[in-house]
């Protein structure tokens, strides 16, 4: 059984990939910010020069054909959604493949909600359509945009 595997719950998964982002961007020299309790629509903050980007993490296990689906809403239970007002970027974590997507909020939370979006870290789709979001892949270097400049992905 793998590590991932023995979560008790989504929560404790979802906290544990909070801090394999932290780490991960970290390591990267990103200053990481965690906001105090669990009120804030996003998970972590990252620090960037003059920048202050909201980062929302979310995880996931289950595969689906070549991909994973990924959820992009909050589990809290509410029927609030996550806006551009709240969140800038969408840090998901294919855990099994050990794969992180940078995503801009813009992209998910734009004209076109997303709800989910399905992941392909380690086989690609057979059909193009599918190839949404392989360009996110490992894309740490989004963290280095302005709010202004990562909304420009969501037109």
């Amino acid at each position: 059984m793998e590590e991932w595997q023995r979560f008790k719950s989504v929560k404790e998964q979802g906290e544990w990939a909070e801090l394999q982002f932290m780490a991960a961007a970290a390591g990267r020299r990103f200053t990481v910010c965690k906001p105090w309790g669990d009120t804030a629509a996003f998970d972590v903050g990252i620090e960037h020069a003059p920048n202050f980007l909201r980062v929302q993490v979310k995880s996931c296990t289950h595969r689906r054909g070549r991909g994973y689906w990924c959820q992009f809403r909050p589990h809290d239970g509410k029927n609030e959604d996550y806006s551009l007002e709240q969140v800038d970027l969408f840090a998901a974590y294919v855990i099994p493949a050990n794969a992180w997507y940078l995503i801009p909020a813009a992209r998910l939370l734009g004209r076109e909600r997303k709800r989910g979006a399905m992941l392909f870290p380690v086989v690609l789709p057979v059909r193009k359509n599918s190839f949404h979001y392989e360009g996110y892949k490992d894309a740490w270097w989004l963290l280095m945009k302005t709010r202004r400049g990562l909304a420009k992905y969501g037109r």
